[in-house]
C-alpha cells in the first residue's frame, strides 16, 4: 500500500478505523462514496434530536470496520473466507448505501418513482465495477445474494448484519437515546456459521435479545418519531408541489441536478438506461434541497412559499397518531379550512396535510431468521431459544396511523 493511502479514521463511536487496503481506499475516494458525506444518515431526525448530524459516509465506514472484525472472528473459528471473498464483503458493505437520495429515505419514490435505493446502489456499484476493471465482481455477487456461500450475503444484508449493528450504535450515540445501545462487539464475537447460515453462539443470546429490543425502541423513539415523520411529510409535499409547478411551466430556482428531477418524470422505466438522469443523481445531495427551499420561501406561489418558510424555520406540521385510520370527514374539514384561509383550491389545500400508515417490523421470522447454536450442535430460532422475549410482539408488524397538518 502506498504510504499516502495508509489512512486511519478517528470515529467517535468505534474509535480508530484502519482502511484495510489500497483497493478500499480507492473506493472510499470515489465520487459516489464521497457524495455520502453530504447526505445525513437520519434524514430529518435532527429536527427532533439535534445531535444527529452524522452522515451516510460515516455509517458506511463504520459498517466496513465491523465487517473487518466479523471476518476475523469467523476465520478464527475455522471458516474458510478467501482474500477475494473478504475484499468482496468489505467492498459490498462499504458501498451498500451509495444509492440513497438526499435526506436518506425521505425522498425515496419522490424524485425517482418505483426505483428504491437498493436498486440504485446496485446500478452504481456495477458502474464502479466497469471503472475498476471488474474488481467488484465478488462484491456484486455477494450483494445480490448470488454467491455460493450464502452466509456472506447475510453479513451484508440480514437480520444481524453489519449495517444494522453500526446504525444502531451510531444512531443511539448521536441521538442520545440510550435505549438503542447494543453490544455490537459481543455480538460479532458470538458469530459463527452453521449449515451455510450465520448463527449466534448460545452464550450470545442475551446480546441478541438486547439487540432486538433496542431496534424496536429506536424505531419508535427515533426513526418513526412523530415530529420526524411530520418533517418528512412536509418536505415531500414541498418537492411534490415544486414538481407540479414545473409541470405547469413555472421556472423554479434549483441546482442543475435538482432542476432535472423536478422538471422531468423519472421512474424505473427511464432511469436505469438514462445517462443524464444518472449523472444528475450522483450530483444530488442534501444541500441541493435545502438551498432551493430557502429561495422558494419568497416564491409567489402561496403553497410553495408557505411550506418552505415553515420547513426552514421549523414550524412543522402538527401530528396526531392513532391505532386506527382517521375519519375522512376530519380530513375534509381540514381541507376546507385551508381553502378558506389561503383562498386556494381544494387540490392546493391538500399540500397542507398528509395522512396514512406508518409501520415497523423489528424482526421477520420468515426471512433469514436468527439462529442460536448450542454446544451440542442443536440450532434453535431465537423465538424458541429466548425465555424473555415476546417474539410474537417483535415479529408482528406494528401499524399506526398519522395525520400531519399545518396549524393555523
Amino acid at each position: 500500500m502506498q504510504q499516502n493511502k495508509r489512512k486511519i479514521i478517528n470515529d467517535p463511536v468505534l474509535g480508530f478505523i484502519n482502511i484495510p487496503s489500497e483497493f478500499l481506499y480507492d473506493l472510499i475516494q470515489h465520487p459516489y462514496m464521497q457524495r455520502l458525506n453530504r447526505i445525513k444518515q437520519l434524514g430529518l431526525a435532527s429536527f427532533v434530536y439535534p445531535g444527529t448530524q452524522h452522515t451516510r459516509f460515516l455509517h458506511s465506514i463504520g459498517a466496513m470496520h465491523l465487517m473487518t472484525d466479523a471476518i476475523a472472528q469467523l476465520k478464527a473459528k475455522g471458516n474458510d473466507i478467501t482474500d477475494d471473498e473478504a475484499s468482496g464483503l468489505l467492498a459490498a458493505i462499504l458501498l451498500h448505501d451509495i444509492g440513497h437520495t438526499p435526506f436518506s429515505h425521505t425522498l425515496e419514490n419522490v424524485l425517482i418513482k418505483n426505483f428504491n435505493h437498493e436498486q440504485i446502489t446496485l446500478l452504481l456499484i456495477e458502474r464502479i465495477n466497469k471503472e475498476f476493471g471488474g474488481t467488484l465482481h465478488t462484491a456484486i455477487s455477494i450483494f445480490k445474494n448470488e454467491y455460493p456461500k450464502r452466509y456472506l450475503h447475510q453479513l451484508v444484508s440480514g437480520q444481524v448484519d453489519m449495517d444494522r449493528l453500526d446504525y444502531l450504535i451510531r444512531d443511539s450515540f448521536f441521538s442520545g437515546v440510550a435505549e438503542g445501545t447494543i453490544g455490537a462487539e459481543r455480538i460479532i464475537k458470538m458469530l459463527t456459521v452453521k449449515d451455510d447460515s450465520i448463527a449466534i453462539e448460545a452464550k450470545g443470546i442475551y446480546s441478541i435479545e438486547n439487540f432486538l429490543i433496542a431496534r424496536r425502541l429506536m424505531y419508535w423513539q427515533v426513526y418513526l418519531h412523530k415530529t420526524a415523520v411530520a418533517a418528512e411529510k412536509m418536505l415531500v409535499n414541498i418537492l411534490t408541489r415544486a414538481k407540479e409547478l414545473s409541470a405547469q411551466g413555472t421556472t423554479l430556482f434549483a441546482s442543475p441536478a435538482l432542476s432535472f428531477f423536478i422538471t422531468k418524470n423519472i421512474s424505473d422505466q427511464n432511469f436505469p438506461e438514462n445517462e443524464e438522469a444518472i449523472q444528475n443523481f450522483i450530483q444530488l445531495d442534501d444541500s441541493d434541497i435545502t438551498s432551493a427551499i430557502k429561495v422558494w420561501m419568497a416564491h409567489t406561489d402561496k403553497v410553495l412559499s408557505t411550506l418552505s418558510n415553515h420547513f426552514i424555520n421549523r414550524k412543522l406540521f402538527k401530528v396526531k397518531i392513532s391505532d386506527t385510520a382517521f375519519n375522512p370527514s376530519e380530513i375534509e374539514d381540514l381541507n376546507k379550512k385551508y381553502q378558506q384561509y389561503f383562498s386556494i383550491s381544494k387540490a392546493e389545500a391538500t399540500y397542507f396535510y398528509a395522512e396514512g400508515p406508518i409501520q415497523s417490523d423489528t424482526y421477520n421470522p420468515n426471512a433469514d431468521n436468527i439462529k442460536i447454536l448450542y454446544n451440542d450442535g442443536q440450532v434453535k430460532e431465537i423465538s424458541d431459544a429466548s425465555d424473555m422475549l415476546n417474539t410474537n410482539m417483535l415479529s408482528s408488524r406494528t401499524t399506526k396511523y398519522y395525520l400531519c397538518y399545518l396549524q393555523l
